[in-house]
């Protein structure tokens, strides 16, 4: 490519300089040389190249006559470029396409610039020009650039470094989940052998004690038939001894009889649960491993103006209080109005509501289930509603619990529910209670005031802004990866997960958005406190990407941001 439009009239000079053959010289002999070959800049005598052109590793090198070559100190400079073409090795960059501003070899503008009024012979092009090369301006740009080269070079090796560290960060991560696998299995193997050796134990006791009673009565009956079978002659004896061999007889019968119903001691049986290998055979993997951005490849929203957008409609009986918002896949926004107890859906583009319904009571968190259905906190109802948005928005079920339910997100068919002060809670679309998190290893209590929820896709990030504890990120055991509570996020109410694998949390008390990366390491603060406004209550943003509103509490309008 052609670096600049100015070129080095000092390649002009005309005068020649007698100069040697190269290779007589080195064999002493002092013979003028009358050829100059462009690749191996060296000159040669009329003999001399005859034997340079027969070399196969000189064929194709361009020799041109000594008058072509300017004079100069030591060797001459050739006046025709020596620089081969990358595209056609065998030919050398020696034309110049004023139309493109660009340099190639004769088969370059051949091929690209056949099309082009003005390509030159650069010999002829820099004799005829009045044009001046700026070389040294542009050496400073490419010292520039090869410093900015040198930046990313470090950079790409810091990258480096830092994903092997992930790596060997996440393998020990395995085998600590792999060593918990096993540990677990350990339990339910010595539960299983615990249960075979109680029971054993027991139908060991049983026999023990069947034998035992066998034994007696086989002693009875020895000895009755011992005394029957003596010689005596006392009749009155005799006939205790009868007696008592009848009563012998009864007995063994009885336990005889007995021993027939009960049959043998059971067996025993063990029938593995294949649950547990079916679970495993459906899986691939320990876990889900996936592609995140790290902090230094997510910028900090730019914003770049805002407009704002009245939400209210003539039913509502006080000032709105929209507590959450959720983006839709194409642009509206469905909105929670807790005071006029409503949910509103605005237009994708004027932000206008286009339609509303009513709730059994206030609605709190609001979040997406699919393109057509939205999910909605009440929480003094104890309920999750579920919203369809086809047609006219109505409610299409719901979901009862024994708790209060506040914050409110969506991901892998489940349901994160917060009862508002210290639980998390998992539940399926139908309603059934999966799990819960409150504490951690210690048994120390995980939350306070749990005001909202967002979750990952992939369910393997949870992330709960607490009112008393700022941001806190789960991963999906329950176990905390990091939480964020200082001076610049004061009182959290909102957080909201982004298309862009951020988060956003609003703080109710410092009044301002700051954005997290998806590992909850804050980037910066996006929207800053504003002393004549009324504190920040919830924040979203839409799948697109350049949109951004915010709600304040008490306030008619929502304010949208271009970012």
């Amino acid at each position: 490519m052609a670096t600049g439009k100015q070129i080095d009239t000092d390649i002009l000079s005309d005068e020649i300089f007698d100069v040697l053959c190269s290779m007589c010289k080195n064999k002493g002999k002092n013979t003028e040389g009358e050829k100059y070959c462009v690749d191996c800049k060296d000159y040669f005598c009329i003999t001399c190249v005859q034997v340079h052109g027969q070399v196969p590793l000189c064929a194709g090198h361009k020799v041109l006559d000594k008058s072509q070559v300017k004079s100069g100190t030591g060797k001459g400079l050739p006046r025709a470029p020596a620089e081969r073409c990358d595209r056609h090795s065998h030919k050398h960059i020696d034309m110049y396409c004023q139309n493109h501003d660009n340099v190639g070899c004769s088969t370059c503008m051949a091929v690209d610039h056949r099309l082009c009024k003005d390509t030159f012979y650069i010999p002829e092009f820099i004799q005829n020009s009045s044009c001046q090369v700026a070389s040294r301006e542009i050496q400073t740009r490419l010292k520039e650039i090869a410093k900015t080269l040198a930046k990313q070079a470090d950079r790409f090796k810091q990258d480096k470094q830092r994903l092997l560290k992930r790596k060997a960060e996440i393998l020990v991560n395995i085998r600590k989940f792999r060593q918990e696998i096993n540990d677990h299995l350990d339990k339910l193997e010595k539960t299983s052998i615990d249960e075979i050796e109680d029971k054993v134990k027991c139908l060991e006791d049983k026999i023990e004690a069947g034998f035992k009673q066998l034994q007696a009565n086989k002693s009875r009956i020895t000895s009755a038939n011992d005394k029957l079978t003596s010689t005596n002659t006392n009749k009155a004896e005799v006939f205790v001894h009868v007696k008592m061999a009848e009563d012998a007889t009864h007995v063994a019968n009885m336990y005889i009889e007995d021993a027939k119903i009960k049959n043998t001691v059971e067996d025993i049986d063990f029938q593995p649960d294949r649950t547990i290998l079916t679970q495993l055979e459906q899986m691939k993997a320990l876990g889900i491993l996936s592609e995140k951005p790290t902090k230094a490849s997510i910028n900090l929203f730019q914003i770049k103006g805002h407009q704002l957008y009245n939400v209210k409609v003539k039913s509502d009986k006080n000032n709105c209080h929209i507590t959450s918002a959720c983006c839709m896949e194409d642009g509206t926004i469905i909105l929670a109005d807790n005071i006029n107890i409503k949910l509103k859906r605005l237009h994708s583009y004027n932000y206008t509501v286009t339609d509303y319904c009513d709730l059994p009571g206030k609605p709190w968190q609001v979040c997406m289930i699919n393109n057509t259905q939205v999910a909605v906190t009440v929480p003094y109802q104890n309920e999750v509603n579920f919203i369809s948005l086809s047609g006219k928005m109505k409610t299409s079920n719901k979901i009862k619990t024994d708790f209060k339910c506040f914050g409110l997100a969506y991901a892998n068919n489940n349901l994160y529910i917060s009862d508002g002060d210290t639980s998390v809670y998992m539940y399926t679309l139908s309603g059934r209670k999966l799990n819960q998190i409150s504490k951690d290893q210690s048994g120390h209590k995980l939350f306070s005031d749990i005001y909202s929820l967002a979750v990952s896709q992939d369910a393997t990030r949870i992330y709960v802004a607490d009112y008393d504890n700022g941001l806190i990120v789960l991963d999906n055991n329950g176990q905390v990866i990091t939480s964020f509570n200082d001076e610049q996020l004061k009182r959290a109410t909102c957080c909201y997960l982004t298309e862009a694998a951020s988060v956003l949390v609003s703080g109710y008390g410092s009044n301002n958005v700051l954005q997290f990366t998806c590992d909850g390491e804050l980037i910066g603060e996006v929207i800053k406190a504003d002393s004549r406004k009324a504190n920040i209550r919830s924040v979203g943003c839409n799948q697109q990407m350049t949109k951004m509103c915010i709600s304040r509490y008490g306030d008619d309008n929502i304010e949208v941001y271009d970012i």
